[in-house]
């Protein structure tokens, strides 16, 4: 990768994400998958938890202080869904992460349960137990737990609202319902007091982690299961060839650049500028919104953010860490054009020449037809099955 910033980690040096997949047995599944058994999980019990992965996905990394149950995964659901898991009793975690689309949320600009507007776009969770970061530009967030506080806890910008003034309050509309006694004594066996917010993190994140994503038609085309259209194959040819060049920063089976799994053994989190501001010349983006800059502080990582996945990019409009390009097609001319000029305005600036550019996003010439073909090819990402999967519903929707 040409990219300049990049942060490499090895194994030892990821705090909290130590892999416990030592033991696992291999066996076929339906549609050319595969199941990891995991028999070093849930206390040692063989079959306490399986993976059912998509043909080519690795086995997922998860943290020992936080191995993977059913019993875990489906209270997680529960809370995943749950206002009451609010200050106010009014927003979920599902309420800017819709399954229909993808978990994302359909608006530019997620916002909070008091009302206010966060500066960034919500991100999808498919196949979020890959990330080995998260966030947009957050190189430090290494784990669905610790990510799972900024939501709660965070009060710039206020998500979820929950403070030292309300979380008993909060912690005690989970405990008075009893389903949810039955549930967290299941997720966590043994324990005198389960409903905690520790556990409630812990079960939240291992639900998230069974978000897995990979059965759309190029998924089903690589099986030989399903034929791409002319278009589709075209654009095809086009996203992974040296013309359109989409590739280098979406490659993988998560078309994207930052992935962890079991047997990663050098970690590599590169993060990438691609002209999107360059408010009046100098390098600037929206204050609030500089990317890697407001965590290192270092003037070349300003504007640099997280290659998003573009597994079921159809449905997760509009686009870029600020929601800013409103469809599919914008965000392709917006690559096409090596970046994007704003004429007029707070934001004006010519974002091709953004001094702090990843060399990898540059002027593509492509035809109307081309375009509309890459278009195709990246509609075949959407995995229909994932965006109605009961697994992942609304547990308190009525049938």
């Amino acid at each position: 990768m040409k990219n300049g910033q990049r942060l490499i980690h090895t194994l030892l040096g990821l705090v909290g994400l130590t892999a416990v997949l030592a033991a696992v047995t291999l066996t076929g599944c339906g549609g050319g998958g595969t199941t990891v058994v995991d028999t070093t999980l849930g206390g040692g019990k063989p079959g306490a938890w399986a993976w059912a992965l998509p043909s080519g996905f690795p086995a997922p990394r998860v943290p020992e202080s936080n191995p993977m149950s059913e019993a875990k995964a489906e209270l997680g659901r529960f809370l995943f869904y749950d206002k009451r898991l609010s200050g106010n009793g009014t927003q979920a975690c599902a309420s800017c992460h819709h399954q229909s689309k993808a978990f994302t949320d359909g608006i530019a600009l997620a916002i909070g349960s008091t009302g206010e507007v966060h500066p960034r776009n919500a991100q999808s969770l498919a196949n979020v137990v890959y990330n080995p970061t998260f966030t947009w530009a957050n190189p430090s967030l290494l784990s669905l737990e610790a990510q799972m506080q900024v939501p709660l806890f965070g009060e710039n910008p206020v998500e979820m609202g929950i403070n030292e003034h309300n979380k008993d309050e909060v912690l005690g509309r989970i405990r008075a319902d009893i389903r949810y006694a039955d549930l967290f004594a299941q997720a966590f066996p043994g324990v005198d007091a389960p409903i905690s917010w520790g556990n409630i993190t812990r079960a939240v994140s291992s639900f998230q982690r069974t978000l897995i994503s990979g059965n759309s038609k190029f998924d089903r085309s690589q099986r030989g299961l399903e034929t791409l259209s002319p278009a589709e194959h075209r654009g095809q040819t086009l996203f992974f060839g040296e013309k359109a060049e989409c590739f280098h920063c979406h490659a993988g089976f998560n078309f994207n650049d930052q992935v962890v799994h079991a047997s990663t053994q050098v970690l590599d989190t590169p993060f990438h500028n691609t002209g999107l501001y360059n408010i009046g010349g100098t390098g600037n983006f929206p204050e609030g919104n500089q990317g890697l800059f407001e965590f290192t502080n270092k003037p070349g990582d300003r504007g640099l953010f997280r290659a998003q996945s573009l597994r079921n990019i159809e449905v997760t409009a509009p686009y870029m860490h600020d929601g800013s390009i409103a469809t599919l097609e914008d965000a392709l001319d917006f690559y096409a054009a090596g970046g994007r000029h704003i004429t007029s305005g707070p934001h004006a600036g010519d974002g091709r020449f953004n001094p702090n550019k990843s060399d990898l996003i540059t002027l593509i010439t492509l035809d109307a037809q081309e375009k509309a073909d890459i278009v195709a090819f990246l509609k075949t990402l959407t995995d229909h099955e994932f965006l109605t999967n009961t697994k992942f519903s609304d547990p308190f929707a009525k049938p």
